[in-house]
């Protein structure tokens, strides 16, 4: 089981090396990287908006119930934006983006490996790494900040509504606490997080996708295999990335 795990984090360096060696190449494949970058974060924006406003207004309710009595309201905006920022955006963001974004990519490759057509690119001097696999994962790296910031942006706004509707809270309030106590240094790290998953996912579902064998069974088990393995690391990375940002802080 150990070897196991070991030769698996080995392949999956190498293909990480193997792709990123190509790095000087991505302008070349520019407009493919546009339409990722289309497909990751454009066509998820609905998706995101959905996920962050409920996020915001479970958040805002969790903090009304247990912070009632030992928190002042006007600090309620300020504990909901920092949370967001840090943990909640980029995480819950990461994760609903495993299964769009990384199954879709699992599927679309492992498709491909399937029916030969990875085999007749090589064939014709073109290689997937170069032209599949880096612009998919540029795109994650470039997408995934931006539907962070906007997942703070919902998030944010949908918690003042709800402390508007509950406890007659005012914008220029909730917000001009926001502003007084906001550190740019709460923003990046959620930030770089977002950097970090967006790598992570889409590495691991072109990975997987590249590994497929076994027809539609295949394929279907690479998928899941993405899913699964994207949802752990982004925990695992989490705290790494956690740790490394604020535990000097």
């Amino acid at each position: 089981m150990k070897l196991d795990f070991l030769a698996g984090v080995g392949a999956f360096t190498i293909f990480n090396g193997r792709v990123l060696k190509r790095l000087p190449h991505l302008g070349k494949r520019r407009q493919e990287l546009v339409i990722q970058i289309k497909r990751i974060g454009v066509d998820s924006l609905p998706l995101i908006a959905l996920t962050s406003s409920f996020t915001g207004l479970v958040t805002a309710l969790q903090l009304v119930y247990q912070g009632r009595g030992y928190i002042p309201d006007h600090l309620f905006s300020v504990l909901i934006s920092k949370s967001t920022m840090i943990e909640l955006a980029p995480v819950l963001t990461a994760l609903v983006m495993t299964g769009k974004v990384g199954a879709a990519i699992a599927a679309e490759i492992g498709s491909m490996r399937v029916s030969e057509q990875l085999d007749a690119l090589s064939s014709m001097s073109v290689e997937p790494e170069e032209f599949l696999y880096l612009p998919r994962i540029a795109a994650g790296v470039v997408a995934f900040p931006l539907l962070t910031i906007f997942a703070n942006v919902v998030g944010i706004g949908s918690a003042w509504f709800f402390n508007w509707l509950r406890n007659g809270i005012h914008y220029h309030t909730f917000f001009n606490n926001i502003r007084s106590y906001f550190q740019t240094f709460d923003l990046l790290s959620g930030i770089v997080k977002a950097i970090v998953f967006g790598f992570v996912i889409t590495s691991l579902a072109c990975f997987f996708g590249d590994r497929t064998r076994g027809g539609a069974e295949g394929v279907g088990r690479s998928t899941m295999l993405t899913v699964v393995y994207s949802a752990v690391w982004v925990l695992v990375m989490d705290f790494i990335v956690a740790f490394v940002i604020l535990g000097s802080v």
